[in-house]
């Protein structure tokens, strides 16, 4: 008999992504069964998870719908989606700074507003000066942010001749690697804004990035600079850039957050969150969301998690795997291994690893855990969840 593995799927995900469950898993309407659940946008804030919740795939890279230190107390871990959409937000980023330099949406909107004149034709001819625009090539632009999507669009920018500022003091390896030569680091974001025609963010939303480009940022930035905000809401001082438009300051804001403030904000074009907006994009994020929760439903593999630490041990090839979810403290592991010790449990393959305030602990076992095995480590203080991996 198969075992079957329940999940509970949130907001519509892509029916492709969703196939890659495969056999041994059944999609069900009551969460109270699931131990996995998949998610898009909807908050979960205001959810109370039921005791077999294990795991959350979150189809996107964001997750502030999500309360991860709250789940992670509980034993649960938050994965997302880093890089599955980031060439469909790079490919929107080159048509916006196309918008940008060309009044396309101006011209339009003059063939719009002259659709009952019948000499038209005759009129754009003079009309059209008033569209006029400038090429980019040869422009300067500064790329904060050169993770997943901030290096492909640096990347794209560099290739369509513009003179590329980056600024990232985190870049991963695989992301510098992937950085074109022609991008020129900066360590100042003062420095990069100063430099720059055109600004791009690209960072993740955390207490540190939250009003990232504020006053300061904008002050150093040259008349007539043009800011784009693909990336979340929280990294703009509203106010600011609100201020700098009015001034002329900032020529022109584009942005994917319709908040109250912006929609009443001067020069802004503002989309309503379609930076991902590509079937691609939602299969792909679909597809490595059912990927990580399986992993770790079946194997206790951690990959890409925003509340515990990247876990790989493979698949256990000995006689049973237990997952330990606790807080990152002193002696945890001295404690875990002796209360298996204690136990005449015998420990095969260990791997340990934290996340500011959490931890995770895998083990691989020379006998199947008992029960007896199990409440010994829920014993321990600090230990949030105990998962037998089967």
């Amino acid at each position: 008999m198969i075992y079957m593995r329940k999940v509970k799927t949130i907001d519509n995900i892509t029916k492709k992504g969703l196939t890659d469950l495969g056999e041994g898993y059944e999609i069900v309407d009551d969460i109270t069964q699931a131990e996995g659940i998949i998610i898009r946008s909807s908050s979960m804030h205001e959810m109370t998870l039921p005791q077999g919740i294990a795991a959350i795939a979150r189809a996107g890279a964001g997750f502030n719908n999500i309360p991860i230190e709250r789940f992670a107390r509980q034993g649960v871990v938050v994965f997302n989606t880093p890089g599955a959409n980031s060439n469909a937000v790079k490919e929107l980023m080159v048509c916006l700074f196309m918008m940008a330099s060309r009044d396309v949406l101006g011209g339009i909107k003059w063939c719009r507003d002259h659709e009952e004149d019948p000499d038209a034709y005759v009129h754009a001819e003079a009309a059209k000066k008033a569209f006029v625009g400038q090429e980019i090539k040869g422009r300067t632009v500064g790329v904060i942010g050169l993770g997943n999507v901030g290096s492909k669009v640096a990347n794209a920018l560099v290739d369509l001749g513009m003179k590329v500022y980056g600024y990232d003091p985190y870049i991963a390896v695989k992301d510098a690697w992937q950085l074109s030569r022609e991008v020129v680091r900066l360590d100042d974001l003062n420095d990069l804004c100063a430099r720059s025609e055109y600004v791009t963010v690209h960072v993740p939303s955390e207490p540190d990035t939250w009003g990232l480009i504020g006053k300061q940022q904008i002050d150093a930035m040259p008349d007539g600079v043009k800011l784009f905000n693909y990336s979340r809401e929280t990294l703009i001082d509203e106010d600011a850039v609100d201020a700098a438009l009015r001034s002329g300051k900032i020529k022109q804001f584009f942005t994917d957050f319709c908040t109250p403030k912006v929609l009443r904000m001067p020069n802004t074009v503002v989309t309503p969150h379609a930076g991902a907006g590509t079937a691609e994009a939602e299969e792909n994020c679909a597809t490595m969301a059912v990927a990580q929760l399986k992993d770790y439903l079946e194997n206790g593999n951690i990959t890409n998690s925003v509340n515990y630490p990247a876990v790989h041990m493979g698949v256990c090839r000995d006689a049973g795997r237990i997952a330990a979810l606790h807080a990152n403290i002193p002696n945890m592991i001295g404690q875990l291994t002796a209360a298996l010790a204690a136990q005449g449990v015998n420990i095969t393959r260990m791997a340990n690893e934290s996340l500011g305030d959490n931890a995770y602990t895998l083990f691989d076992l020379g006998e199947p855990a008992t029960e007896a095995t199990v409440e010994a480590l829920k014993a321990i203080p600090g230990m949030y969840r105990v998962r037998v991996v089967k």
